[in-house]
């Protein structure tokens, strides 16, 4: 009986996703072929024993990475069902939602709901730095994030890094209770919203642990360098000019970025212009920046969001409406006015 030796290299998947919790996914190979030996170490799977025994479970190990890499999980039933002789991998590919950008906590495909999520995607592709501006509820944010984690499920980076400026915050911290990263951390709130519904607890916290993924206020980006990273400012509107051009400066090779921003919300003093006004302004048309807005018809929040900024539109209409009226008057009077 000809015996053989093999060693399977793991490329482009997480191997606690790959291997299971104490390796057990693989367990159940093994189990399956108590014949051979198959030996995990690192991102490299030793397989030894008969020949062609060794050749059917270097096929399946193959198998179960594609099913990983194309489906976002590696669910230990579809294991067990690929060694009863079933090709799960394929049944359920067919079924699979072809645009679904990542797979969420439960294994729900998160898609692109609207026409513009699904041009964020495809600009986001294309461009290393894409400004996507557009009302609350359109799904800026969360699109954006589910982008950063495919691109490090795929090792395209090695690290997210979120950030927002905490404008609301401003000097009066200090009323707030605990230490700096308590008092900051309700203003990082919808990121970190997002990152639970796309990655496990404990595979987040991992990540937050080891800085593979960081949330942290703009102001702390200062004299960094965001390189192999996928890189999301959020809420960009609240930014001053001095502030974005520091953040657009810190990007380094391989760095993707996304900055949302709704320009209807700035909360910066009143004498203060939104440093997202003026990037917007002078940046575009620049080869590699892509430029998207959103509108009501993406809000994908509850049916009222949609209504609520019809109305304050309208109202804003209205308002620029007066004022001209009341500009053009105050022209006439002056050009009226013998004296």
């Amino acid at each position: 009986m000809a015996t053989s030796e093999i060693l399977f290299i793991l490329e482009n998947v997480e191997l606690i996703d790959f291997y299971g919790q104490n390796d057990s996914k693989l367990a159940l190979l093994q189990a399956s072929y108590p014949d051979l030996k198959i030996t995990p170490r690192g991102n490299t799977v030793r397989i030894s024993g008969e020949k062609q025994r060794v050749q059917e479970v270097k096929h399946k190990l193959e198998l179960m990475v594609k099913m990983l890499q194309q489906l976002g999980e590696l669910h230990p039933q579809a294991i067990k069902d690929m060694l009863k002789g079933e090709n799960p991998f394929e049944s359920k590919l067919r079924k699979v939602n072809r645009n679904a950008i990542v797979y969420g906590r439960s294994g729900k495909p998160i898609t692109p709901r609207t026409r513009n999520q699904k041009k964020l995607v495809e600009l986001a592709d294309i461009n290393d730095l894409v400004f996507a501006i557009g009302p609350a509820g359109t799904g800026k944010t969360y699109t954006a994030v589910a982008m950063a984690v495919r691109a490090l499920k795929q090792n395209i980076v090695k690290r997210i890094i979120l950030t927002r400026p905490a404008v609301e915050a401003g000097e009066n911290l200090g009323f707030l209770p605990g230490d700096l990263k308590d008092k900051i951390d309700p203003y990082l709130r919808p990121l970190y919203d997002a990152l639970d519904d796309m990655i496990l607890p404990d595979k987040l916290n991992y990540f937050m642990q080891n800085r593979i993924i960081e949330v942290a206020p703009l102001a702390f980006m200062r004299g960094r360098t965001l390189d192999d990273a996928f890189v999301i400012l959020d809420e960009a509107q609240n930014t001053t000019e001095m502030q974005l051009k520091m953040f657009l400066t810190r990007l380094g090779p391989n760095a993707k970025c996304i900055i949302t921003g709704d320009l209807s919300q700035i909360d910066l003093p009143r004498k203060q212009q939104s440093g997202l006004i003026r990037a917007l302004r002078i940046l575009k048309g620049v080869d590699g920046i892509g430029q998207l807005y959103l509108d009501a018809s993406d809000v994908v929040r509850h049916r009222l969001v949609k209504e609520i900024i019809h109305a304050y539109d309208r109202d804003d209409a209205a308002q620029e409406s007066r004022r001209e009226d009341w500009r053009r008057k105050k022209e006439d009077e002056r050009n009226n006015d013998p004296y």
